[in-house]
Protein backbone atom coordinates (compact mmCIF):
# COMPACT_ATOMS: atom_id res chain seq x y z
CA UNK A 1 0.00 0.00 0.00
CA UNK A 2 1.55 3.20 -1.04
CA UNK A 3 1.71 6.50 1.46
CA UNK A 4 1.15 8.73 -1.40
CA UNK A 5 -1.71 11.54 -0.99
CA UNK A 6 -3.56 13.48 -3.75
CA UNK A 7 -3.25 17.11 -4.25
CA UNK A 8 -6.33 18.80 -3.83
CA UNK A 9 -4.76 22.44 -3.73
CA UNK A 10 -5.02 22.99 -7.14
CA UNK A 11 -7.22 22.13 -10.41
CA UNK A 12 -10.97 23.19 -10.41
CA UNK A 13 -14.25 21.71 -10.36
CA UNK A 14 -15.75 19.92 -6.87
CA UNK A 15 -13.35 17.88 -4.28
CA UNK A 16 -13.85 14.50 -5.37
CA UNK A 17 -13.06 15.42 -9.52
CA UNK A 18 -9.87 17.11 -8.10
CA UNK A 19 -9.01 14.23 -6.05
CA UNK A 20 -9.65 11.74 -9.45
CA UNK A 21 -7.82 14.27 -11.37
CA UNK A 22 -4.41 13.86 -9.19
CA UNK A 23 -4.63 10.17 -8.98
CA UNK A 24 -4.98 9.80 -13.30
CA UNK A 25 -1.94 12.29 -12.91
CA UNK A 26 0.12 9.85 -10.76
CA UNK A 27 -0.75 6.98 -12.62
CA UNK A 28 0.39 8.49 -15.48
CA UNK A 29 3.70 9.88 -15.03
CA UNK A 30 4.13 6.60 -12.89
CA UNK A 31 4.12 7.89 -9.31
CA UNK A 32 1.63 5.04 -9.07
CA UNK A 33 2.70 2.34 -11.45
CA UNK A 34 0.34 -0.80 -12.02
CA UNK A 35 -0.29 -3.26 -8.76
CA UNK A 36 -0.15 -0.06 -6.15
CA UNK A 37 -2.54 -0.65 -3.88
CA UNK A 38 -4.27 2.68 -3.62
CA UNK A 39 -5.24 3.90 0.09
CA UNK A 40 -8.67 2.70 2.12
CA UNK A 41 -11.28 4.87 1.84
CA UNK A 42 -11.86 5.95 5.00
CA UNK A 43 -8.06 6.45 5.51
CA UNK A 44 -7.49 8.39 2.67
CA UNK A 45 -10.49 10.39 3.72
CA UNK A 46 -9.19 10.93 7.41
CA UNK A 47 -5.72 12.14 5.80
CA UNK A 48 -6.47 14.89 2.99
CA UNK A 49 -9.28 15.80 5.34
CA UNK A 50 -12.63 15.16 3.25
CA UNK A 51 -15.62 13.16 4.11
CA UNK A 52 -15.14 9.43 2.73
CA UNK A 53 -18.34 10.18 0.26
CA UNK A 54 -15.68 12.12 -1.93
CA UNK A 55 -13.37 10.05 -1.69
CA UNK A 56 -16.05 7.43 -2.59
CA UNK A 57 -16.96 9.40 -5.80
CA UNK A 58 -13.36 10.32 -6.42
CA UNK A 59 -12.28 6.47 -6.45
CA UNK A 60 -15.54 5.52 -8.67
CA UNK A 61 -14.05 8.02 -11.16
CA UNK A 62 -10.80 6.62 -11.85
CA UNK A 63 -12.84 3.11 -11.91
CA UNK A 64 -15.05 4.49 -14.41
CA UNK A 65 -12.22 5.68 -16.18
CA UNK A 66 -10.29 2.20 -16.44
CA UNK A 67 -7.56 3.22 -14.62
CA UNK A 68 -8.27 0.80 -10.98
CA UNK A 69 -9.80 -2.24 -9.82
CA UNK A 70 -11.25 -2.59 -6.74
CA UNK A 71 -12.13 -6.38 -5.35
CA UNK A 72 -13.74 -7.52 -2.04
CA UNK A 73 -11.81 -7.38 1.35
CA UNK A 74 -8.42 -6.92 -1.08
CA UNK A 75 -9.05 -2.99 -2.01
CA UNK A 76 -8.28 -1.11 -4.59
CA UNK A 77 -5.27 -1.49 -7.27
CA UNK A 78 -3.40 0.57 -10.37
CA UNK A 79 -4.22 -1.32 -13.50
CA UNK A 80 -2.21 -1.92 -16.33
CA UNK A 81 -2.09 0.28 -19.07
CA UNK A 82 -3.81 -1.76 -22.27
CA UNK A 83 -1.35 -2.37 -24.96
CA UNK A 84 1.21 -0.07 -24.03
CA UNK A 85 -1.16 2.50 -24.48
CA UNK A 86 -0.71 6.01 -22.79
CA UNK A 87 -3.99 6.79 -20.30
CA UNK A 88 -6.19 9.82 -21.91
CA UNK A 89 -6.46 12.44 -19.56
CA UNK A 90 -10.22 13.56 -19.33
CA UNK A 91 -10.59 17.44 -18.35
CA UNK A 92 -12.71 18.34 -15.44
CA UNK A 93 -15.01 20.52 -17.57
CA UNK A 94 -15.81 17.57 -20.15
CA UNK A 95 -15.85 15.49 -17.12
CA UNK A 96 -18.51 18.19 -15.32
CA UNK A 97 -20.26 17.30 -18.64
CA UNK A 98 -20.80 14.29 -18.87
CA UNK A 99 -22.42 14.34 -15.29
CA UNK A 100 -21.27 11.05 -12.99
CA UNK A 101 -21.52 8.32 -15.75
CA UNK A 102 -17.99 7.12 -17.89
CA UNK A 103 -17.22 8.43 -21.03
CA UNK A 104 -17.14 4.83 -22.57
CA UNK A 105 -19.60 2.59 -21.48
CA UNK A 106 -17.86 -1.04 -19.96
CA UNK A 107 -18.28 -4.12 -21.85
CA UNK A 108 -19.88 -7.34 -20.18
CA UNK A 109 -22.23 -5.17 -17.72
CA UNK A 110 -25.59 -5.07 -17.39
CA UNK A 111 -26.94 -2.28 -17.74
CA UNK A 112 -29.32 -1.04 -15.70
CA UNK A 113 -28.24 3.06 -16.64
CA UNK A 114 -30.57 3.36 -19.69
CA UNK A 115 -34.41 3.90 -20.30
CA UNK A 116 -34.55 3.51 -23.90
CA UNK A 117 -37.53 1.17 -25.01
CA UNK A 118 -36.36 -2.46 -24.93
CA UNK A 119 -35.85 -4.98 -27.97
CA UNK A 120 -39.10 -6.42 -28.42
CA UNK A 121 -38.26 -7.09 -32.43
CA UNK A 122 -39.14 -3.40 -33.30
CA UNK A 123 -35.51 -3.91 -35.73
CA UNK A 124 -37.08 -5.89 -38.50
CA UNK A 125 -39.97 -3.23 -38.51
CA UNK A 126 -37.39 -0.33 -38.79
CA UNK A 127 -35.46 -2.26 -41.29
CA UNK A 128 -38.82 -2.82 -43.54
CA UNK A 129 -39.53 0.87 -43.48
CA UNK A 130 -35.66 1.72 -44.31
CA UNK A 131 -36.05 -0.21 -47.24
CA UNK A 132 -39.10 1.04 -48.74
CA UNK A 133 -37.94 4.43 -47.44
CA UNK A 134 -34.43 3.71 -49.62
CA UNK A 135 -36.14 2.68 -52.50
CA UNK A 136 -38.68 5.15 -52.95
CA UNK A 137 -36.99 8.52 -51.98
CA UNK A 138 -33.47 7.91 -53.27
CA UNK A 139 -33.06 11.90 -53.98
CA UNK A 140 -34.73 12.85 -50.59
CA UNK A 141 -32.45 10.89 -48.62
CA UNK A 142 -29.03 12.07 -50.73
CA UNK A 143 -29.99 15.38 -49.85
CA UNK A 144 -30.71 17.74 -47.04
CA UNK A 145 -34.26 18.16 -45.82
CA UNK A 146 -35.74 21.23 -47.02
CA UNK A 147 -39.19 20.43 -47.22
CA UNK A 148 -41.44 18.56 -44.85
CA UNK A 149 -43.91 16.69 -45.42
CA UNK A 150 -47.41 16.58 -44.10
CA UNK A 151 -47.07 13.53 -43.02
CA UNK A 152 -44.18 14.21 -40.64
CA UNK A 153 -46.45 17.03 -38.70
CA UNK A 154 -49.80 14.52 -38.31
CA UNK A 155 -47.91 11.84 -37.02
CA UNK A 156 -46.15 14.18 -34.16
CA UNK A 157 -49.97 15.44 -33.75
CA UNK A 158 -51.21 11.45 -33.40
CA UNK A 159 -47.86 10.61 -31.06
CA UNK A 160 -48.39 13.96 -28.59
CA UNK A 161 -52.22 13.77 -28.46
CA UNK A 162 -53.27 12.62 -24.71
CA UNK A 163 -56.36 12.82 -21.97
CA UNK A 164 -58.43 14.93 -25.22
CA UNK A 165 -55.70 17.04 -25.51
CA UNK A 166 -54.59 17.45 -29.50
CA UNK A 167 -52.30 19.96 -30.83
CA UNK A 168 -53.32 21.81 -33.67
CA UNK A 169 -51.29 20.52 -36.78
CA UNK A 170 -49.40 24.11 -37.18
CA UNK A 171 -48.40 23.81 -33.52
CA UNK A 172 -45.85 20.64 -34.36
CA UNK A 173 -41.87 20.82 -35.03
CA UNK A 174 -40.76 17.33 -36.13
CA UNK A 175 -37.07 17.24 -34.25
CA UNK A 176 -34.35 14.51 -33.51
CA UNK A 177 -35.75 13.57 -29.90
CA UNK A 178 -36.65 14.97 -26.74
CA UNK A 179 -33.55 16.60 -25.85
CA UNK A 180 -33.24 17.89 -29.50
CA UNK A 181 -36.27 19.27 -28.99
CA UNK A 182 -36.17 21.04 -25.61
CA UNK A 183 -33.04 22.79 -26.09
CA UNK A 184 -34.21 23.90 -29.56
CA UNK A 185 -36.90 25.68 -26.86
CA UNK A 186 -34.50 26.82 -25.25
CA UNK A 187 -32.51 28.43 -26.98
CA UNK A 188 -35.06 30.05 -29.17
CA UNK A 189 -37.25 31.58 -25.99
CA UNK A 190 -34.53 32.33 -23.66
CA UNK A 191 -31.13 34.50 -24.00
CA UNK A 192 -27.45 33.72 -22.09
CA UNK A 193 -27.20 34.62 -19.22
CA UNK A 194 -31.48 33.59 -18.49
CA UNK A 195 -32.38 31.76 -15.45
CA UNK A 196 -33.87 28.39 -16.60
CA UNK A 197 -35.65 26.46 -12.98
CA UNK A 198 -35.25 23.37 -12.25
CA UNK A 199 -36.63 20.69 -9.90
CA UNK A 200 -34.05 19.71 -7.31
CA UNK A 201 -33.49 16.21 -9.21
CA UNK A 202 -34.31 16.11 -12.96
CA UNK A 203 -33.42 14.58 -16.53
CA UNK A 204 -29.77 16.34 -16.02
CA UNK A 205 -28.85 16.38 -19.71
CA UNK A 206 -30.93 19.30 -20.36
CA UNK A 207 -29.80 21.37 -17.44
CA UNK A 208 -26.21 20.78 -18.40
CA UNK A 209 -27.13 21.72 -21.80
CA UNK A 210 -28.66 24.37 -20.93
CA UNK A 211 -25.54 26.00 -19.27
CA UNK A 212 -23.02 24.86 -22.13
CA UNK A 213 -25.61 27.83 -24.32
CA UNK A 214 -24.60 30.24 -21.72
CA UNK A 215 -28.51 29.79 -19.03
CA UNK A 216 -28.16 30.20 -15.57
CA UNK A 217 -29.55 27.00 -13.31
CA UNK A 218 -31.91 27.79 -10.32
CA UNK A 219 -33.37 25.18 -8.24
CA UNK A 220 -37.00 24.91 -7.07
CA UNK A 221 -37.91 22.25 -3.89
CA UNK A 222 -40.30 18.92 -4.93
CA UNK A 223 -41.98 16.90 -2.70
CA UNK A 224 -43.89 13.79 -3.10
CA UNK A 225 -46.45 15.66 -5.30
CA UNK A 226 -43.60 17.37 -7.72
CA UNK A 227 -42.94 21.15 -7.79
CA UNK A 228 -43.90 23.24 -4.62
CA UNK A 229 -45.67 25.90 -6.00
CA UNK A 230 -44.70 28.48 -3.05
CA UNK A 231 -41.35 27.97 -3.80
CA UNK A 232 -41.28 28.61 -7.59
CA UNK A 233 -43.46 31.77 -6.79
CA UNK A 234 -40.28 32.58 -4.30
CA UNK A 235 -37.91 32.02 -7.19
CA UNK A 236 -40.13 34.27 -9.69
CA UNK A 237 -40.39 36.52 -7.53
CA UNK A 238 -36.64 36.88 -6.18
CA UNK A 239 -34.82 35.54 -9.61
CA UNK A 240 -37.31 36.41 -12.30
CA UNK A 241 -36.71 33.21 -14.28
CA UNK A 242 -37.33 33.18 -18.39
CA UNK A 243 -38.15 29.52 -18.19
CA UNK A 244 -39.39 26.37 -16.34
CA UNK A 245 -38.43 22.87 -16.83
CA UNK A 246 -40.95 20.05 -15.70
CA UNK A 247 -41.85 16.27 -15.73
CA UNK A 248 -45.69 16.45 -14.74
CA UNK A 249 -46.31 13.13 -15.39
CA UNK A 250 -43.65 9.91 -14.27
CA UNK A 251 -41.08 12.41 -13.15
CA UNK A 252 -37.78 10.98 -13.52
CA UNK A 253 -36.10 9.60 -11.31
CA UNK A 254 -38.77 9.90 -8.47
CA UNK A 255 -41.96 8.56 -10.65
CA UNK A 256 -43.67 11.15 -9.16
CA UNK A 257 -47.34 11.99 -10.80
CA UNK A 258 -48.38 15.68 -10.03
CA UNK A 259 -51.74 15.94 -9.34
CA UNK A 260 -54.04 18.34 -11.08
CA UNK A 261 -54.58 21.12 -8.66
CA UNK A 262 -50.73 20.87 -8.61
CA UNK A 263 -50.19 21.71 -11.65
CA UNK A 264 -53.00 24.11 -12.08
CA UNK A 265 -51.03 26.57 -9.04
CA UNK A 266 -47.47 26.17 -11.38
CA UNK A 267 -49.64 26.99 -14.12
CA UNK A 268 -50.98 30.15 -12.54
CA UNK A 269 -47.29 31.41 -11.12
CA UNK A 270 -45.71 30.57 -14.47
CA UNK A 271 -48.55 32.74 -16.18
CA UNK A 272 -48.51 35.73 -13.22
CA UNK A 273 -44.60 36.34 -14.01
CA UNK A 274 -44.21 35.51 -17.80
CA UNK A 275 -42.16 32.38 -17.41
CA UNK A 276 -42.34 29.97 -20.00
CA UNK A 277 -42.87 26.12 -19.46
CA UNK A 278 -41.77 23.07 -21.30
CA UNK A 279 -43.63 19.98 -19.99
CA UNK A 280 -41.46 16.67 -20.55
CA UNK A 281 -44.27 14.19 -21.59
CA UNK A 282 -41.63 11.39 -22.56
CA UNK A 283 -43.68 8.69 -20.36
CA UNK A 284 -46.85 10.19 -20.24
CA UNK A 285 -48.89 7.86 -23.25
CA UNK A 286 -46.79 4.67 -21.11
CA UNK A 287 -48.45 5.72 -18.32
CA UNK A 288 -52.27 5.68 -18.47
CA UNK A 289 -52.14 9.03 -16.13
CA UNK A 290 -55.30 10.83 -16.62
CA UNK A 291 -54.27 14.53 -15.40
CA UNK A 292 -54.45 17.48 -17.74
CA UNK A 293 -51.38 18.15 -19.82
CA UNK A 294 -50.46 21.69 -18.47
CA UNK A 295 -50.47 21.98 -21.99
CA UNK A 296 -54.20 22.02 -21.59
CA UNK A 297 -54.16 24.55 -18.45
CA UNK A 298 -51.57 26.62 -19.97
CA UNK A 299 -51.52 26.38 -23.64
CA UNK A 300 -50.40 30.50 -24.27
CA UNK A 301 -47.09 29.37 -22.85
CA UNK A 302 -46.24 25.19 -22.51
CA UNK A 303 -44.25 23.45 -25.19
CA UNK A 304 -44.95 19.97 -24.83
CA UNK A 305 -41.98 17.81 -26.06
CA UNK A 306 -42.28 14.06 -26.38
CA UNK A 307 -40.09 10.93 -28.57
CA UNK A 308 -39.97 7.52 -29.55
CA UNK A 309 -37.24 6.52 -27.58
CA UNK A 310 -38.99 5.08 -24.52
CA UNK A 311 -41.42 2.84 -25.62
CA UNK A 312 -40.96 2.28 -29.52
CA UNK A 313 -36.98 3.01 -30.86
CA UNK A 314 -34.28 5.65 -28.93
CA UNK A 315 -31.67 4.89 -31.97
CA UNK A 316 -34.41 6.47 -34.81
CA UNK A 317 -34.09 9.80 -32.77
CA UNK A 318 -37.41 10.46 -34.04
CA UNK A 319 -39.74 13.44 -31.76
CA UNK A 320 -42.20 16.55 -31.67
CA UNK A 321 -42.52 19.77 -30.02
CA UNK A 322 -45.93 21.12 -29.80
CA UNK A 323 -45.91 25.08 -29.58
CA UNK A 324 -47.95 27.65 -28.05
CA UNK A 325 -49.38 29.76 -31.16
CA UNK A 326 -46.87 31.05 -33.66
CA UNK A 327 -44.04 29.63 -32.04
CA UNK A 328 -43.61 26.70 -34.38
CA UNK A 329 -41.61 28.59 -37.05
CA UNK A 330 -39.18 30.09 -34.84
CA UNK A 331 -38.59 26.52 -33.37
CA UNK A 332 -38.21 24.87 -36.19
CA UNK A 333 -35.67 26.96 -37.53
CA UNK A 334 -33.39 27.22 -33.81
CA UNK A 335 -34.09 23.22 -34.50
CA UNK A 336 -32.24 22.94 -37.30
CA UNK A 337 -29.21 26.03 -35.85
CA UNK A 338 -28.33 23.71 -33.21
CA UNK A 339 -28.50 20.11 -34.68
CA UNK A 340 -27.57 20.92 -38.16
CA UNK A 341 -30.99 19.58 -39.88
CA UNK A 342 -33.46 16.78 -39.70
CA UNK A 343 -32.49 13.58 -41.73
CA UNK A 344 -35.07 12.51 -44.17
CA UNK A 345 -34.72 8.56 -43.28
CA UNK A 346 -35.13 9.17 -39.56
CA UNK A 347 -38.24 11.94 -39.85
CA UNK A 348 -39.79 9.42 -42.43
CA UNK A 349 -39.27 6.26 -40.79
CA UNK A 350 -40.76 7.98 -37.57
CA UNK A 351 -43.63 9.12 -39.28
CA UNK A 352 -44.35 5.87 -40.98
CA UNK A 353 -44.28 4.06 -37.37
CA UNK A 354 -46.88 6.35 -35.91
CA UNK A 355 -48.72 6.94 -38.99
CA UNK A 356 -48.52 3.25 -39.99
CA UNK A 357 -49.70 2.04 -36.51
CA UNK A 358 -46.82 0.30 -35.43
CA UNK A 359 -45.62 2.74 -33.15
CA UNK A 360 -48.70 2.73 -30.97
CA UNK A 361 -48.52 -1.55 -31.14
CA UNK A 362 -44.60 -1.60 -30.34
CA UNK A 363 -45.63 0.70 -27.23
CA UNK A 364 -48.18 -2.08 -26.29
CA UNK A 365 -45.93 -4.30 -26.26
CA UNK A 366 -43.23 -2.53 -24.82
CA UNK A 367 -45.58 -1.67 -21.64
CA UNK A 368 -46.06 -5.09 -21.17
CA UNK A 369 -42.37 -6.32 -21.24
CA UNK A 370 -41.72 -3.48 -19.06
CA UNK A 371 -44.38 -4.50 -16.73
CA UNK A 372 -43.13 -8.30 -16.33
CA UNK A 373 -39.90 -6.79 -15.40
CA UNK A 374 -41.46 -4.56 -12.90
CA UNK A 375 -42.91 -7.62 -11.10
CA UNK A 376 -39.33 -8.90 -11.24
CA UNK A 377 -37.88 -6.38 -9.39
CA UNK A 378 -40.86 -6.73 -6.76
CA UNK A 379 -39.70 -9.59 -6.14
CA UNK A 380 -36.22 -9.93 -6.17
CA UNK A 381 -36.25 -6.30 -3.90
CA UNK A 382 -39.18 -7.56 -1.52
CA UNK A 383 -38.58 -5.71 1.56
CA UNK A 384 -36.71 -2.98 0.73
CA UNK A 385 -38.04 0.30 0.06
CA UNK A 386 -38.42 1.90 -4.07
CA UNK A 387 -40.61 3.54 -6.21
CA UNK A 388 -41.86 2.22 -9.51
CA UNK A 389 -44.69 2.04 -11.15
CA UNK A 390 -45.59 -1.05 -13.88
CA UNK A 391 -45.74 0.59 -16.94
CA UNK A 392 -42.36 2.51 -16.48
CA UNK A 393 -38.62 1.30 -16.78
CA UNK A 394 -36.72 2.28 -14.05
CA UNK A 395 -37.34 2.24 -10.41
CA UNK A 396 -36.38 4.59 -7.38
CA UNK A 397 -34.69 2.79 -4.94
CA UNK A 398 -33.89 3.79 -1.05
CA UNK A 399 -30.72 2.23 0.23
CA UNK A 400 -30.42 0.91 3.72
CA UNK A 401 -27.38 2.37 6.34
CA UNK A 402 -24.35 2.28 5.43
CA UNK A 403 -24.66 2.14 1.82
CA UNK A 404 -23.99 6.03 -0.15
CA UNK A 405 -25.47 6.48 -3.86
CA UNK A 406 -22.40 7.15 -4.59
CA UNK A 407 -20.24 3.68 -3.06
CA UNK A 408 -23.31 2.00 -3.78
CA UNK A 409 -23.24 2.54 -7.31
CA UNK A 410 -19.81 1.45 -7.53
CA UNK A 411 -20.20 -1.52 -5.71
CA UNK A 412 -22.77 -2.72 -8.75
CA UNK A 413 -20.60 -1.58 -11.12
CA UNK A 414 -17.55 -4.10 -9.69
CA UNK A 415 -19.95 -6.73 -9.51
CA UNK A 416 -21.00 -6.46 -13.47
CA UNK A 417 -23.89 -4.07 -13.08
CA UNK A 418 -24.64 -0.29 -14.34
CA UNK A 419 -26.52 1.95 -12.35
CA UNK A 420 -26.97 5.54 -11.62
CA UNK A 421 -26.53 7.27 -8.50
CA UNK A 422 -28.66 10.65 -7.27
CA UNK A 423 -26.21 12.49 -8.05
CA UNK A 424 -26.11 12.27 -11.37
CA UNK A 425 -29.92 13.61 -11.69
CA UNK A 426 -28.93 16.92 -9.88
CA UNK A 427 -29.00 20.26 -11.85
CA UNK A 428 -26.85 22.08 -9.55
CA UNK A 429 -25.30 21.15 -6.05
CA UNK A 430 -28.03 20.86 -3.30
CA UNK A 431 -27.49 20.00 0.57
CA UNK A 432 -29.99 17.60 0.55
CA UNK A 433 -28.99 14.08 -0.09
CA UNK A 434 -31.52 10.92 -0.63
CA UNK A 435 -29.47 8.11 -0.18
CA UNK A 436 -31.15 6.60 -3.37
CA UNK A 437 -30.26 4.95 -7.14
CA UNK A 438 -31.96 4.86 -10.16
CA UNK A 439 -32.45 0.94 -11.66
CA UNK A 440 -33.53 1.19 -15.26
CA UNK A 441 -34.39 -1.91 -16.39
CA UNK A 442 -35.40 -1.97 -20.22
CA UNK A 443 -32.16 -2.17 -21.77
CA UNK A 444 -30.52 -5.62 -21.12
CA UNK A 445 -31.58 -8.26 -23.71
CA UNK A 446 -33.46 -10.78 -22.12
CA UNK A 447 -35.26 -11.60 -18.58
CA UNK A 448 -33.22 -13.65 -17.11
CA UNK A 449 -30.39 -11.10 -16.99
CA UNK A 450 -33.04 -8.63 -15.60
CA UNK A 451 -33.50 -10.87 -12.95
CA UNK A 452 -29.83 -11.12 -12.30
CA UNK A 453 -28.92 -7.78 -11.99
CA UNK A 454 -31.81 -7.62 -9.55
CA UNK A 455 -30.68 -10.55 -7.57
CA UNK A 456 -26.56 -9.17 -8.12
CA UNK A 457 -28.31 -5.62 -6.40
CA UNK A 458 -30.26 -7.63 -3.82
CA UNK A 459 -27.24 -9.45 -2.54
CA UNK A 460 -25.21 -5.54 -2.23
CA UNK A 461 -27.97 -3.96 -0.43
CA UNK A 462 -27.94 -7.31 2.37
CA UNK A 463 -24.42 -7.07 2.78
CA UNK A 464 -24.12 -3.28 3.66
CA UNK A 465 -21.42 -3.90 5.81
CA UNK A 466 -18.77 -3.59 2.80
CA UNK A 467 -20.34 -0.43 1.70
CA UNK A 468 -17.12 1.40 2.55
CA UNK A 469 -13.46 -0.50 2.52
CA UNK A 470 -14.73 -3.02 0.07
CA UNK A 471 -15.87 -1.17 -2.90
CA UNK A 472 -14.42 1.59 -4.81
Amino acid sequence: MTNWLPDISSGNGPVYIRVADSIENAITHGVLPPGTKLPPQRNLAYDIGVTIGTVSRAYALVHERGLVAGEVGRGTYVLERSNGKQIELVDPITQALSGTRGLNTPDAKIRFDTTAAPDIGQGAIIGKLFADISSEHQTEISSYSRNFPASWFEAGQIWLARNGWQPAIETIVPTLGAHAGAIAVISAVTSPGDKIVFENLTYTQISRAARLLGRRTILVDSDEHGMIPEDFERLCQQQHPRLAFLMPTAHNPTLVTMPEARRRAIAAIARRHSVWLIEDDLYGGMTGDQNPLMATIAPERTFVVSSLSKSVTAGVRGGWVACPPHFAQRIKVTHKMTTGGLPFILAETCARLVLGGHALELRRRSVEEIKAREQLAREALSGFEFNSHPHLPFLWLKLPEPWLSGTFKNAALSEGVLIDDEDEFKAARIDRVFHRVRVAFSSPPQREDVAMGFMTLRRLLENGSSGYDSHI
